[in-house]
């Protein structure tokens, strides 16, 4: 309990302390416009009060990631609270702070026009690509996970409490939230979803402290506990995404920068929604090892292989029977309100890069259209296999947008470090994962922590190069200007 705690502590003081830190570093400028109002277009760009901001912003990040994520992290041990603190301080909300604030430098870019003017059009189109299928990855996850938890709520209703009757009304849901403009739909039922979220927050912390249990305390970190087996790293960092640092927010935060009304605004709606996000992982993560008794192997059984059994588990036995429909809501919640804004992120991303406007519905239904046809597709894949795949693309794309801030602080005479330590343990995180994990070649640690450690040097030293001659040809310009 006293990690527990400690954590819950350290995640504020980082939010006080390292966020203000970062936010001077970024320069913040509260008499700059931003494009909320110098684009503002009543669909997009549309300025919004800052707690709407924040809420969407929290809700778009907070997925199943840092619920299922942790309650599967947990499984190696107190490692996990960690990796969530540290994690959240000084990769996640940095990642997603920085990312929100040069979208709206960049009068509301989205991600792969971000990376691609700091990494180079080569780079750009890759991240095209890659960000749109994380989006349309997003969106099938999202959408097979809340809609197995409704179906188990109504399973007496018949056809109308099916998996496959709430995936077809999650989607209809999906598809308005995408046309419609922000305001008109997610900044209307946004606060619903957000009291349900606190609620069953506030409900599983208050378990933690008031029922009986063992919990694992911070000595026994430094050793798996995984009942597998599997190695710390790279496995917990891939495991825990959403609670800690996650490539996905990049693509959101540029969605939010478009809203914002003011600069000085920045920090609370993007490092503290990741912050908060850390909050509910840290909950999760002790109520589920608390739930087993303090045992990986008593909490793995329980699993059986899916995190949901945990949740329905945890809500009915420590709140009860309304408190644990409130609380399951909010689960559900979490994950719709994420898919419904990564296929509208798709949406804006292929927009951006086709020149497409979308002031008119027909154009947005045009883009919308397509990428529901792939989300739909990958929603027959094996969800576990899916599940996966999506953590690794999540965490890769991670990598591109660290290396992308670290090189525009660099250029602008920023400090830098608080980017490149991240970026070059994220390159080494998910280089050596996908050598090791059975998705991935699955080769032995030896291999893995091999080549992870010569691609993350190799893959620094050259975007190193690149910035400093970037960097160099920057400043000659500018001398020839003068």
């Amino acid at each position: 309990m006293i990690t527990f705690i400690s954590a819950i502590v350290a995640l504020i003081l980082g939010y006080i302390f390292y966020g203000t830190l970062v936010e001077k570093i970024f320069g913040i400028d509260k008499d700059k416009e931003t494009p909320a109002y110098t684009k503002q277009d009543g669909v997009d760009f549309s300025p919004m009060p800052f707690w709407k901001v924040f809420l969407i912003q929290f809700l778009n990040i907070a997925g199943t990631g840092p619920i299922f994520g942790a309650i599967s992290g947990i499984l190696f041990g107190p490692a996990a609270y960690l990796w969530i603190v540290l994690g959240c301080i000084f990769a996640g909300a940095t990642h997603d702070f920085l990312s929100g604030m040069i979208s709206l430098r960049k009068g509301g870019a989205s991600l792969p026009e971000i990376v691609g003017d700091e990494l180079g059009t080569g780079v750009r189109q890759v991240m095209r690509v890659f960000s749109l299928l994380l989006m349309v990855m997003v969106g099938a996850v999202f959408v097979t996970t809340p809609a197995g938890l409704l179906s188990s709520m109504t399973s007496n209703w018949g056809f109308f409490g099916t998996k496959e009757f709430w995936c077809i009304v999650i989607f209809c849901y999906y598809l308005l939230a995408t046309l419609l403009p922000i305001d008109a739909l997610i900044g209307k039922i946004y606060p619903l979803f957000g009291i349900a979220l606190l609620i069953m927050a506030a409900g599983v912390c208050l378990g933690i402290f008031t029922t009986d249990g063992n919990m694992p305390e911070i000595t026994e970190a430094f050793h798996t506990h995984h009942p597998k087996g599997l190695q710390i790293f790279p496995f917990l960092f891939i495991t825990i995404a959403c609670g800690a640092i996650s490539g996905f927010h990049a693509t959101q935060s540029p969605m939010m920068a478009r809203c914002l009304k003011n600069e000085k605004y920045g920090k609370p709606a993007f490092y503290g929604a990741m912050i908060t996000e850390g909050f509910v992982a840290l909950i999760w993560a002790a109520a589920a090892i608390k739930y087993a008794d303090g045992s990986s192997n008593e909490l793995a059984a329980k699993m059986a292989g899916n995190p949901a059994n945990i949740v329905n588990f945890i809500c009915n036995d420590w709140m009860g029977r309304i408190g644990a429909i409130l609380a399951i809501l909010g689960v559900v919640a979490a994950p719709i309100t994420s898919g419904d804004t990564a296929l509208r992120s798709a949406r804006l991303i292929t927009a951006d890069f086709l020149h497409f406007p979308q002031d008119k519905v027909w154009k947005r239904m045009a883009i919308s259209l397509p990428l529901f046809a792939i989300s739909a597709i990958l929603m027959f894949i094996d969800f576990a296999v899916l599940w996966r795949y999506f953590g690794w693309f999540n965490q890769t794309l991670s990598i591109f947008t660290l290396w992308a801030i670290t090189v525009y602080l660099y250029r602008n005479n920023k400090c830098f470090y608080i980017t490149l330590i991240p970026a070059i343990f994220m390159t080494a995180v998910c280089s050596t994962y996908i050598i090791m994990a059975p998705e991935g070649f699955g080769c032995s640690a030896a291999i893995g922590y091999t080549f992870g450690i010569l691609f993350t040097i190799a893959l620094s030293t050259v975007t190193i190069v690149y910035m400093r001659k970037r960097k160099n040809q920057i400043d000659i310009y500018n001398g020839n200007a003068i």
